[in-house]
């Protein structure tokens, strides 16, 4: 049985300004959490950024395997349809993944509050 959240207005305002963030990250970089909810002026709302990834999932035009944790955790794989979909995807990519955490995280991290300036 899967828990279905409800959203209020202001929620799917959110959601919907953190997929335009995840649309902009380039192929082989990835960002965390935090980051798009510090871009997105709500420091504090980086697990409302995962409730938002979670529900992505379905959306073909939001990337959701290039936001991780801010050590470079793939927290989010369980989420695919598959465990090992995320890994794939960023591996399709370039990016090196080992044991659930990318490898090179500092090189390919992408901070919005730097790049979209």
């Amino acid at each position: 049985m899967s828990k279905t959240i409800s959203l209020n207005d202001k929620n799917k305002d959110f959601f919907h300004s953190v997929y335009e963030v995840v649309r902009l990250i380039p192929k082989g970089r990835v960002t965390s959490y935090g980051a798009i909810a510090k871009y997105l002026g709500s420091a504090r709302s980086s697990r409302m950024v995962g409730w938002a990834m979670n529900n992505a999932h379905d959306l073909n035009d939001v990337p959701a395997h290039r936001v991780v944790n801010r050590n470079g955790l793939l927290t989010g794989k369980m989420h695919f349809s598959t465990p090992l979909t995320m890994e794939n995807l960023l591996k399709e990519e370039g990016v090196v993944v080992l044991n659930d955490q990318i490898v090179n995280f500092a090189q390919v991290y992408w901070d919005p509050n730097r790049e979209l300036l």
